[in-house]
Formats: structure tokens, C-alpha cells, sequence
């Protein structure tokens, strides 16, 4: 259960090895969070992540998890919520792709889609269900601004986040009223190794900082939370400009 001061004890982490993630995961151990569930594909990242945040004082452990591999997604989590209650999850994995190399090979295209919206469904109904069962907790879904509007530079991973976003709105809605709260968090580009070498966007944020919105987001129950705050008014401009001025924009 949360603690007094709404901080949740018990975290669970789609995306084991995910920068804000373990980000979000250090800050709330530091509140008192206690028990970290670590879900990722078995690798030395995920071991060390799983070492740093027991350094930190966390029991944690890992389970292995694929995105990919939804037909394995009900039995895996159903152990993690059989161990006992779970505070908070986490929905934070997810893949950049390459625009220009996706294109050219659909598979690929397929392959982001799949890892960043079907396996997000697969998982995020699953969790969704085991937090209505237990009465409480919060599913916290790492969405983003590219979702916004489709964009020439990245319209295969912004139209898979733009399926994420509806999907969680969609099921916030459908838990209102039965203890779960679920929470849409849509950060700018944020500095990471998934964005290492590119240009760096307007209003770029970090893990840390995403990681802060996450939890000042979850002791407000906050349904939507923008990364940074100012990119609300951003997009919603935005979203008004005409597709012939639209193209035409350096963004």
C-alpha cells in the first residue's frame, strides 16, 4: 500500500532498463518506495540495474519480460501481482526506431509499432486488471509529444505513441471510480541513449526531470502530465497550424 504520503511502496517497472524508468524507481526509493519489480529481457543492463537500486536500500527483483512476446505477458505478471500487492507500474518501455531505415524495410516499421503499442495493450490490460482486483495502485504510461502530430521526421514511432496515448486515456477512463488511477506522462525529446547523436529538439528534457514530474504527477493524481510543463501550450498551437504551414515548419 502507499504510504501517509502517498508514495508507493511496491513498484513494478515495464522496461526494466529504461532511463527514466530507474530514474523514476531511485526517486521514489528515496521516498520510501521498499520492493522494486525490475521487468526486462535478461542482460547484464538489467543485473546492474537491479544492483543500484539495492544499493539504494530496495529489495528489487527481476522478471523477465519481452514486449514483443505477448502471448508470455499474462503469466509473467500475473507471478509478479501473486507475490502481493503492487502500488504503482510503470509503463516505460518502448523503441525510437530509424525513420529513414523503416521506411525502406516495413518490418522494421512493424517492429516498433509492435514493441511500443501492442505490447503495450497486451501489458497494460493485464496490469490494469490485476490493480481492479487488488483496489488501489496506479499505472503510470510513459507516452510522449510526438503522439501529438504526425511529423515527416518520425511518424512511425509518433504514430505508435499517438496509439499509446489514446489506448491509456481511453482505459483511464474506463477505471475511474474503481480505485485505479492511471496517468499519461508525454515528455519532449528527453536526453538519453535512445536520442545520443541526434540533433537536440527545443525544450529537450531529461530522465530526472521526467522522473520529478512522475512523482509530483502521482501525489496530485494527475490524468495527463506534460514534460516539460510549457510543452502543453506548445502543442496545442501546434496541433491548430495548417498541414500546408505544418510541413513547412523545422520541427
Amino acid at each position: 500500500m502507499k504510504d501517509a504520503f502517498g508514495t508507493p511502496q511496491t513498484l513494478l517497472v515495464l522496461g526494466g532498463t529504461s532511463e527514466i524508468g530507474l530514474a523514476t524507481a531511485r526517486r521514489l526509493v528515496a521516498r520510501r518506495a521498499r520492493t522494486v519489480w525490475l521487468a526486462g529481457r535478461p542482460s547484464p543492463a538489467l543485473d546492474s540495474a537491479a544492483a543500484g537500486l539495492r544499493g539504494l536500500g530496495a529489495d528489487v527483483r527481476t522478471v523477465p519480460f519481452d514486449a514483443l512476446d505477448p502471448s508470455g505477458h499474462e503469466e509473467l505478471l500475473g507471478k509478479v501481482f501473486a507475490e502481493g500487492d503492487v502500488d504503482m507500474v510503470l509503463l516505460a518501455f518502448g523503441v525510437l526506431g530509424d525513420q529513414a531505415h523503416d521506411e525502406a524495410r516495413p518490418l522494421a516499421a512493424v517492429r516498433v509499432a509492435q514493441t511500443n503499442y501492442t505490447g503495450a495493450v497486451s501489458s497494460g490490460l493485464i496490469c490494469a486488471g490485476a490493480l481492479q482486483a487488488q483496489g488501489h495502485g496506479s499505472l503510470v504510461v510513459l507516452s510522449s509529444v510526438a503522439g501529438e502530430r504526425a511529423r515527416r521526421a518520425n511518424f512511425i514511432y509518433g504514430s505508435s505513441k499517438a496509439g499509446l496515448d489514446t489506448f491509456a486515456q481511453g482505459l483511464g477512463d474506463a477505471l475511474h471510480g474503481t480505485g485505479v488511477h492511471v496517468m499519461v506522462v508525454r515528455p519532449g525529446s528527453v536526453r538519453s541513449r535512445m536520442t545520443a547523436g541526434m540533433v537536440e529538439a527545443p525544450l529537450a528534457t531529461t530522465p530526472d526531470q521526467v522522473a520529478r514530474a512522475i512523482e509530483k504527477g502521482l501525489r496530485r493524481r494527475s490524468e495527463t502530465v506534460w514534460v516539460p510543463g510549457a510543452l502543453r501550450v506548445v502543442m496545442s498551437a501546434l496541433r491548430h497550424v495548417p498541414r500546408p504551414l505544418f510541413r513547412r515548419l523545422p520541427v
